[in-house]
């Protein structure tokens, strides 16, 4: 099962297994990772979900959509290396995966 590692604000870091498939974002509602709010429930209408993709892995994932675009244009705390978990679908490719939470989503 891949891995994710998560890194909270402020440094706390959980590894999560999390079944191929499942978004970033549900498999840290499932582990309960803190500084993921996922307000519109993971259907790309907010951008409560943001993380920073270590860039190990970015080459990896696929490329942002449109809408996932506009709604990371909403964050103050944009990076070139944000992404909204719930587009993030984990592969046996992304094992190891860390994502990096902002301060806050809002």
């Amino acid at each position: 099962m891949p891995r994710v590692t998560y890194v909270e604000f402020g440094g706390n870091e959980r590894v999560c297994e999390i079944d191929a498939g499942t978004s970033v974002m549900r498999g840290a509602l499932a582990h309960g990772v803190r500084g993921i709010d996922a307000d519109c429930g993971g259907q790309c209408a907010c951008a409560t979900c943001h993380v920073y993709v270590d860039a190990a892995y970015l080459a990896r994932l696929t490329p942002m959509s449109e809408m996932e675009t506009s709604m990371l244009s909403f964050s103050s705390s944009a990076e070139p290396n944000s992404r909204l978990s719930c587009q993030i679908e984990m592969t046996p490719e992304l094992d190891g995966l860390v994502v990096r939470l902002p301060e806050s989503q809002h």
